[in-house]
């Protein structure tokens, strides 16, 4: 594995900015009165992915904690996950746009796992 020196580096950390920024364009279309409820969740949830993901590269001195916050990430990709398919059984999203997403959110969901199940690697202090 190539070490990078940032969280921004990691395609995992790149790839849930693209699905938050995705979601943001999509749902400024979903009805007003969504806006403190749908539209708020699916937000929040899909900008905690990335946030949890750099606040576990800040926790990479202490592995368990690291690892907490890879799977609070997780967690935040599967509420996304939730919240997609809410809004296409809403009639908020097409099909298309759904899969797709949704798609992003298990690619995601499989970087995650592989930086849990490898995260000793992540943690060593010499890689710093």
């Amino acid at each position: 594995m190539e070490y990078v020196k940032s969280f921004k580096e990691l395609e995992v950390y790149k790839m849930s900015r693209e699905l938050s920024r995705e979601i943001f364009i999509l749902s400024k279309s979903f009805p007003v009165e969504e806006r403190y409820s749908l539209t708020d969740q699916i937000r929040r949830s899909s900008r905690s992915i990335g946030a949890q993901i750099a606040e576990a590269w800040g926790k990479r001195n202490y592995e368990r904690h690291f690892i907490s916050k890879l799977t609070d990430a997780d967690s935040e990709q599967q509420e996304t996950q939730h919240w997609l398919e809410i809004s296409q059984e809403c009639k908020y999203l097409n099909i298309e746009d759904t899969k797709r997403l949704l798609g992003i959110c298990e690619s995601i969901g499989k970087m995650l796992y592989s930086m849990i199940d490898k995260s000793a690697k992540f943690c060593k202090i010499s890689n710093r």
